[in-house]
């Protein structure tokens, strides 16, 4: 699982200010295909103040996947980097998806 951990964490650490990915990209591009889930709950487990852009990070749909204050967290950290995202937490993939 260490393996698995450091893969995901690198893959995110790349995402450039400005892009977003799913959890599903995240683990085909660490070579775990498949794995979204866990890295989705590889993400809730990170440390309170964690540099690593985990922000960046939403569902296959396009939308947050978080709710009440946690959206509401992530969707500010994404509006900072210009990234628009709608009341429901949408956000346009054609327009801010990061393809590495």
């Amino acid at each position: 699982m260490d393996q698995f951990l450091s893969q995901i964490f690198a893959v995110i650490h790349q995402i450039p200010q400005g892009k977003v990915t799913t959890y599903g990209d995240v683990a085909r591009f660490a070579g775990f295909p498949g794995y979204a889930r866990h890295v989705g709950k590889a993400l809730g487990n990170l440390p309170k103040g964690s540099k690593l852009p985990w922000f960046r990070v939403i569902n296959s749909k396009g939308q947050l996947s978080l709710v009440g204050e946690s959206f509401e967290r992530q969707k500010s950290a994404l509006e900072i980097e210009g990234i628009e995202v709608s009341e429901k937490g949408k956000v346009k993939l054609r327009i801010y998806k990061w393809q590495p």
